[in-house]
């Protein structure tokens, strides 16, 4: 659960029922500060003079709010649309590419009026029948840290669980899942778990739960009937690393039920970065053991018209040949959707 060390509370959003439960939940903690602003200038009640500064003490702020513009952002290919729930992350993941697109300061933003977006939600729908809508609900955040005090996901899960043609989805890196297990999704929600070995996890990963608790979680989702897939990203290659990954995959296998109501889907991304996100990380994290020597790397332009450096294409097949075999021989109600 995600303990902020500042709420900011924008102008009005008391008037929502969220944001009230979310005040009852943390005033009375004297190591909380709550802040309620009479404007939305938020900013400045974030403390830090340089970025590795700002970044921290972002990490550390909930602001509340609501969704203004209820314009929903596409999100392909992996849905039709974002599903603006959350925006930003508690966790202090060295590579992540929200490094680079959250600001200076990268609070984590709850939107407190739900019904709203979920009315829209429904429009969107409705404008896309008879086909089904796929909704992304992590596309720049992960909103299962926050649950246990916005109840969002239960909500937005107990409506698509309702929906005949609507889905959704999204992918976290903790653990708390068990306010979920009972609610009636119906199999319209997947819920997927961004993994990694223990290596790269305590390395690279800080302030996300462990592996053990990450498949721990999962298997719950999974033995109460939801989608249930894994994101296995970023891939690095570094010593042993296919052994490590292989024994991954083995602890899946071995702690997955047999009687699957649907295949586990399989995601896997190797690692690739941009100059501007390699720039922004050597400032936030200074020390860092990230593999971005450009002179190892692979210059590729992707789908959005910006260059990243990708391992060479050597390296890009023997990642996709490793894993197409070990999934393929380990599991057997599974899909691979992509390897990239």
């Amino acid at each position: 659960m995600f303990i902020p060390k500042r709420i900011i509370f924008e102008k009005d959003s008391l008037k929502y029922e969220m944001a009230q439960e979310i005040l009852n939940k943390f005033k009375d903690n004297a190591n909380i500060e709550i802040i309620n602003l009479n404007s939305n200038k938020y900013k400045e009640h974030i403390p830090g003079n340089d970025l590795f500064s700002q970044y921290r003490e972002g990490k550390r702020t909930l602001v509340v709010g609501t969704k203004k513009s209820l314009k929903f952002q596409a999100c392909k290919p992996s849905a039709h649309y974002q599903l603006p729930l959350v925006s930003g992350c508690m966790g202090q993941c060295e590579y992540c590419y929200l490094n680079t697109q959250l600001g200076d300061k990268p609070f984590v933003r709850v939107h407190v009026n739900i019904d709203d977006i979920l009315d829209k939600t429904e429009k969107y729908i409705n404008e896309r029948l008879p086909d089904i809508t796929m909704f992304e609900g992590s596309a720049t955040s992960d909103p299962l840290p926050l649950e246990p005090y916005t109840h969002s996901l239960q909500k937005t899960i107990e409506f698509f669980g309702n929906s005949e043609k609507g889905r959704f989805r999204f992918v976290t890196k903790y653990n708390d899942v068990d306010s979920l297990l009972n609610v009636e999704h119906n199999g319209h929600t997947e819920i997927r778990f961004s993994i990694n070995t223990s290596f790269i996890i305590n390395q690279y990963e800080h302030i996300t739960a462990s592996r053990d608790k990450r498949i721990e979680a999962s298997m719950k989702v999974a033995e109460t009937g939801y989608l249930t897939g894994f994101l296995i990203a970023p891939v690095f290659i570094y010593p042993n690393w296919k052994e490590e990954y292989h024994d991954l995959l083995l602890e899946l296998k071995r702690k997955l039920p047999n009687d699957l109501m649907f295949p586990i889907t399989f995601e896997v991304i190797s690692h690739r970065y941009t100059t501007v996100a390699k720039n922004r990380i050597l400032e936030i994290f200074p020390e860092t053991k990230l593999p971005m020597s450009d002179e190892e790397r692979k210059f590729k332009f992707g789908q959005f018209g910006y260059g990243k450096y990708v391992y060479p294409k050597e390296s890009m097949e023997d990642i996709k040949e490793f894993f197409r075999k070990d999934i393929e021989q380990l599991f057997n109600n599974k899909e691979i959707k992509y390897i990239i």
